[in-house]
């Protein structure tokens, strides 16, 4: 894998969860199968979209802001691209004082993780490159409970987001299988788990 490419900002979630699951995804591409698990929460996304249209910004703790859905951006400086599940311009793109927010929709009912963290974190730099604009905030919204829950993108999140990025693309440059998860409790839902003889 010589020649450059970008990652998707989903992979540096998976890379946290399991830094097999990227080298399965990009050193065996046509293995990766798809879980009902997976296919439950492409439905769940398609039907908050369509909520989230008739919804108030009161839950993102703004009164005002622009909606943006499924908003795709890519960077060749950060080597990561994605599609954001909302993004929200407020007070407007009128504004000079306006920022972007991103919302990140979950089907889970736990509280915010590292991993989730990272994501929107490197979805908020994706934006600022791409607009031009301030990300301070994102929101992680919960589908199954109907809550937001606020998270500041930080100077440490910032800079573990590069972290992150560096470490998979020299783990897909050398093309070694790494080590398993820390959390096994995670691999029975893992859609490559038959595919990781030592885990089993």
């Amino acid at each position: 894998m010589s020649e450059p490419w970008l990652l998707e900002v989903t992979d540096l979630k998976q890379y946290l969860c399991c830094p097999r699951i990227p080298y399965y995804r990009y050193c065996l591409p046509d293995i990766r199968p798809v879980t009902y698990s997976m296919e439950v929460g492409i439905q769940s996304h398609r039907e908050e979209e369509e909520k989230e249209a008739r919804r108030s910004l009161q839950k993102y703790q703004i009164e005002q802001g622009e909606r943006l859905f499924n908003y795709f951006a890519a960077s060749e400086l950060l080597g990561i691209k994605g599609q954001m599940d909302l993004v929200i311009i407020t007070p407007s793109w009128e504004a000079e004082d306006k920022e972007a927010i991103i919302v990140d929709y979950k089907y889970s009912e736990q509280k915010a993780g590292p991993h989730f963290k990272l994501q929107l974190a490197a979805y908020a730099l994706l934006l600022e490159e791409e607009l031009q604009m301030p990300v301070r905030n994102g929101f992680l919204y919960s589908i199954p409970l109907r809550k937001a829950e606020k998270i500041a993108i930080t100077v440490a999140l910032r800079k573990k987001v590069r972290h992150v990025i560096q470490e998979i693309h020299q783990l897909l440059e050398r093309e070694a299988f790494p080590v398993s998860t820390r959390t096994p409790h995670r691999c029975p839902t893992c859609e490559f788990r038959r595919f990781c003889n030592d885990m089993v």
